[in-house]
Formats: C-alpha cells, sequence, structure tokens
C-alpha cells in the first residue's frame, strides 16, 4: 500500500491526534501535580505545541497490527515517547546546543521561560516519562514481565544508548565532517532508538512475542534513519516559513547524509532504508495499513 491507495492518510492522523491529546491533556495535569510550575510551564509549553506525534502515533499502531484492541490505555502509554522526545526538542533548541528561536511555527522555550528552567525541566521529563508508563500499565493491569519490559525500552531510547549519547555525539560532531559510519550511529541513537522503542512498546502492550518484537524494532531502526535523512533533506531545500523553524545544519557545519552525499544519493538512501523498513514487517508477517501508511508519511512528508 502506497500514498496512492484509498486510505485516508489526512483523516487517520487527525483522528489519532485527537485520542493522543486527551492523554497529553491528562499527563500535563497529572506532572502539574508534582512539580513546581515554573517546571510545568515550559513543559506545557513545549508538549501542547503541535508537531507530527508520529512516534505515539506508530506506538498505537504496533499494538494495534499485533492484535491489540484500542483502548484508552494504550494512547496513555503511547505518549511516554512524546514526552521523550519533547525532553529532546526542549534541550536542542538551548543556546548550548543548535541555539534556535523558532519551532514549530512559534518561539522556542528558552525565549519565553528562563533558560534554566527549561534546563531541568527537560531533564525531568525523562524520569516522569517511565513513572506515567508504570502507573499507566498498572491501571491497565499489565504483567510485571511486560511492564518491566517496556521501561527498559523507554530507558534505553531515552539514555547513553539513545536520545542523551546522541545528543552528546552531536555535540562532538559540530565543526568536524564526519563518515557515513559515525553519522549512523550518531543518527540512531538521536533517532532510531526512540522510534525503535515507539513500536517496540506498542507490539509488548499487545503481548506479542520476542519474533514480532524484533522485527518491529528493525522496522523503528530503519526508519528512523530514513526519517532522518528527510530532516536532512528538509533543511538543505526548504524555508522557515515551511518548516515552523530555521534550518540550522549549514549555521552549525554539521555534517548530515547531505552533505556527506548530496541531495540525489540521500533521497535514495532515505528511499533504501524507508524499504528496509518495510521489509522487516513484512517479514514477520505483519501487512497493516497503518505502518505502512506511516512509513510512506515519514518519506514523503514536507515538514
Amino acid at each position: 500500500m502506497s500514498s496512492g491507495s484509498m486510505f485516508d492518510l489526512e483523516g487517520f492522523l487527525r483522528s489519532q491526534e485527537q485520542e493522543l491529546h486527551l492523554s497529553l491533556d491528562s499527563f500535563d495535569e497529572w506532572i502539574r501535580k508534582k512539580i513546581p510550575t515554573k517546571l510545568a510551564d515550559p513543559i506545557h509549553y513545549s508538549l501542547m505545541s503541535g508537531g507530527k506525534r508520529l512516534r505515539p502515533i506508530l506506538c498505537v499502531a504496533a499494538y494495534r497490527a499485533c492484535g491489540g484492541t484500542l483502548l484508552r490505555e494504550v494512547y496513555d502509554l503511547a505518549i511516554s515517547v512524546e514526552v521523550i522526545h519533547t525532553y529532546s526538542l526542549m534541550h536542542d533548541d538551548l543556546p548550548c546546543m543548535d541555539d534556535a528561536d523558532l519551532r514549530r511555527g512559534r518561539a522556542t522555550p528558552h525565549r519565553i521561560f528562563a533558560e534554566e528552567d527549561v534546563l531541568k525541566a527537560g531533564v525531568l521529563l525523562i524520569p516522569a516519562a517511565s513513572l506515567w508508563a508504570v502507573e499507566t500499565s498498572e491501571r491497565w493491569g499489565l504483567e510485571d514481565p511486560i511492564k518491566k519490559r517496556i521501561i527498559h525500552e523507554l530507558n534505553k531510547a531515552s539514555g547513553s544508548a539513545g536520545m542523551v549519547g546522541g545528543q552528546y555525539l552531536d555535540l562532538l560532531a559540530e565543526k568536524e565532517v564526519l563518515s557515513h559510519e559515525a553519522l549512523e550511529v550518531l543518527h540512531q541513537k538521536k533517532t532510531g532508538a526512540l522510534l525503535s522503542a515507539s513500536v517496540t512498546i506498542g507490539a509488548l502492550a499487545a503481548n506479542a512475542d520476542n519474533r514480532l518484537c524484533e522485527h518491529l524494532g528493525r522496522f523503528g531502526h530503519w526508519l528512523g534513519l530514513a526519517f532522518q535523512i528527510k530532516d536532512d533533506l528538509l533543511d538543505a531545500t526548504a524555508t522557515a516559513k515551511d518548516l515552523g523553524k530555521h534550518p540550522s545544519d549549514g549555521v552549525h557545519s554539521k555534517s548530515t547524509y547531505v552533505s556527506l552525499h548530496g541531495i540525489e544519493v540521500a533521497s535514495q538512501m532515505a528511499t533504501a532504508m524507508k524499504d528496509r523498513a518495510l521489509e522487516s514487517i513484512a517479514k514477520a508477517g505483519i501487512n497493516d495499513p497503518w505502518l505502512i501508511e506511516l512509513a510512506e508519511y515519514a518519506l514523503n512528508r514536507t515538514k
């Protein structure tokens, strides 16, 4: 199935975003009871700023593809990966990293709130995501072994093997020319790990066996790399108006798939990695339109 099919992608994304928004509201109310207002406010500002919500939608799609029945709890669980993603954006935009002043068409959090509060709020979101996932899993009645694996996936994707490690490598890589292999390691940590965790967590919640979880994890890995190359392509070819943020890779002299290989080759690489993602789930006998269309969307998006 492709973008030329009868699948209503826009309607699907809109319906899933509405469901996720209810869960995000619940998380926002939950965390406000636990932390000072000066930290809760930048979290609310960042978490409710829109975006594609691709990671939690992938989580829900994987859960459904593995036989899960859609319940409110799966959306509550899915936003735990969006919380981790939100932390990464808050920190990416800080002066010590990209020093960005625009994200999703509006001012970045540190332009609105005290920089030190944004820094602390971002750090706080990592354990908050795990605690939220634990409480959601307990309300849902998930068995302890599944709950432990879900938390393990979240922590692995957010820590040194994932987002934090990727951001560290990203800082080291500024002003340096990375090899293709080094760049792939960076983006597997910074982008691929959380996408892989998103689908794996959805599969675990549906009580999928190890084989399905492994194939879905590979799907997330390859889709994450395709997604990152698409980001590099958009940064090189789109405007701030198109993206809702200022293109920054060139400003920071970052190594990207485009700077290493050029636009044409990078485009071919993105398509090849998306195809490998789809091959991964096909090998597991998964022919789910939600996952297939989300993979196509990751590559065909314009922002």
